[in-house]
């Protein structure tokens, strides 16, 4: 069984990114969505993806983006990942390698055939609200599913083991107030879902 990937998402101070990256998180979120607290600007996030050491994934994150945004920010910054909701995916046009994160959401329709990698979502991001973790769980069977919606320290343990997902995404359920990320609530999470993640693995190998 791979690796819990863990992603801290809608980072926007270098110490965040460094506190993220020292307690083994996976990969970062760069949010391009301008509703968003944590929205950043291409050249902010040329700065700070600087900081994201090897080893990292960089994600980029939209929510409806424009072609044009989206080409600026791959042309600048090269993300490991572009993520946003399927639908805006099968409208938008991407350089043939670029490895994307389709984004569902709770209660939504979803195509027969599910994509490699997928992540679950509540209706709204970055506001804190679970996902239906029942719902989660069955895709699992299907796909590697990322869990997002409504995490942090105190329930992410037990998102791990009852859904057992490929992975987790957080972003508000790390922050001391809306859009500023904790360097000890990031630590936190990151050590309890780690925790939680050698019990799902002993799981399903009996």
């Amino acid at each position: 069984m791979p690796r819990l990937w863990i992603k801290i998402c809608g980072m926007n101070t270098r110490e965040a990114i460094e506190a993220a990256a020292l307690a083994g998180a996976d990969a970062v979120g760069f949010v391009f969505h301008e509703a968003s607290p944590r929205n950043l600007t291409i050249a902010s996030a040329s700065t700070l993806q600087s900081y994201v050491p090897a080893g990292v994934e960089r994600v980029a994150v939209f929510l409806r983006p424009s072609q044009d945004l989206v080409d600026g920010v791959v042309a600048a910054i090269h993300p490991d990942w572009v993520q946003t909701d399927a639908e805006d995916l099968a409208t938008l046009r991407l350089p043939a390698r670029q490895r994307v994160l389709p984004v569902f959401r709770s209660g939504q329709a979803r195509p027969a055939l599910l994509p490699k990698r997928c992540l679950l979502e509540s209706a709204r991001s970055g506001a804190g609200e679970r996902a239906d973790w029942q719902e989660a769980a069955y895709i699992t069977a299907m796909t590697e599913v990322v869990l997002a919606g409504g995490l942090d320290a105190g329930n992410v343990g037990e998102a791990v083991r009852s859904v057992r997902p490929f992975g987790v995404d957080v972003s508000s359920g790390v922050e001391s107030a809306r859009g500023v990320k904790d360097v000890v609530k990031i630590r936190e999470f990151i050590r309890a879902a780690r925790a939680a993640a050698p019990v799902r693995m002993i799981e399903e190998s009996r």
